[in-house]
């Protein structure tokens, strides 16, 4: 599938890469059709190794051009090319760009025509909502007041979208209510600290939400970089929640005020979340997983687990530790 959202350079090849990343070229210069996560990535596409978290999927991407660094050779299946770099994921960055060219600007959509009932005549909308080309909106939904919604977004039958939302780079099912104030699809918060300047990481993927999902006031969910944002069947968001880049939320999930994901981590199916605990990046929480209020999540957490407390850890052991059990 295309993407629906970012037009991709379609003409880059092996050679084209390598001079971007000061790398020498090579006599077999052939045509590379995308740069993708390992999890995604296809024979002829370019992907990047980085973490030992993401050991096992090294194993089984079909990619046959890896981008890594030296700390990392020797995990590399042999049948592997692999593009030796020192920074992976500046070296990613720029090859995106190349790509991707206009995923590094989050620039505003200015193709958006005021929403006509010609063209949505089961929508029932407030005033000065705005809308761009292609949008696809199904049945029996509604639009507050001042919402935007940008070109090629998909939101399905039976939704609810309130006053003052910011809707792009999305996808959206059905039945699912995203109320005042939430922004949608903008792009995350990736850079590299440089000595002069700091360099934007570009932004390429699309926020995914399922269906009978409701989105609470003032969330925030980015669009993922290489993959996808997404939310599952059935979750429901409170309040100013953020949802950082990459971040996978599963099914009938429950997340209250002021959560914070970072980038890349991965939640399970029936988690619970507490008001202001933040997750951190890269992680997994597995299902039927409760997390208390204010809490700080570091590590991996396995399924049909209870925690508390920063570092959170077995709600047991904090409660035996803080003195407050009976």
């Amino acid at each position: 599938m295309s993407n629906p959202f970012f037009k991709k350079i379609n003409n880059i090849k092996l050679n084209d890469v390598l001079v971007t990343l000061n790398l020498r070229k090579q006599k077999k210069n052939y045509k590379i059709n995308d740069i993708k996560d390992l999890e995604n990535a296809k024979k002829n596409d370019i992907t990047f190794f980085h973490s030992i978290k993401y050991l096992k999927l090294i194993t089984k991407t079909k990619s046959n051009l890896v981008i890594t660094n030296k700390k990392f050779l020797n995990l590399i299946p042999k049948q592997m090319n692999i593009l030796e770099v020192d920074n992976v994921l500046l070296a990613v960055a720029k090859i995106t760009s190349m790509f991707y060219p206009k995923s590094i600007d989050d620039i505003s959509d200015f193709d958006l025509k005021s929403i006509e009932k010609k063209n949505f005549p089961k929508l029932n909308y407030g005033k000065n909502v705005l809308i761009g080309k292609n949008v696809k909106i199904g049945k029996n939904c509604n639009i507050g007041h001042n919402t935007i919604i940008e070109r090629n977004v998909m939101i399905g039958n039976n939704c609810n979208i309130g006053s003052n939302v910011i809707i792009k780079n999305s996808i959206i099912g059905n039945n699912t209510n995203i109320l005042d104030g939430a922004i949608l699809g903008k792009k995350g918060f990736g850079f590299f600290p440089g000595k002069k300047t700091n360099i934007r990481y570009p932004h390429i993927g699309a926020v995914i939400i399922g269906n009978d999902v409701e989105i609470g006031c003032n969330n925030t969910i980015d669009r993922g970089s290489l993959s996808n944002t997404t939310i599952g069947d059935g979750t429901f968001l409170d309040n100013q929640v953020h949802i950082a880049h990459n971040v996978k939320i599963g099914k009938n999930c429950i997340i209250t005020g002021q959560v914070g994901f970072a980038g890349s981590s991965s939640i399970g199916n029936r988690v619970m979340i507490g008001g202001q605990a933040g997750i951190s990046g890269h992680l997994t929480i597995g299902d039927n997983v409760q997390i208390g209020g204010g809490s700080g999540v570091i590590k991996n957490i396995p399924s049909n687990t209870k925690v508390m407390g920063y570092p959170a850890k077995n709600i047991r052991n904090f409660l035996k530790e803080n003195k407050l059990n009976d």
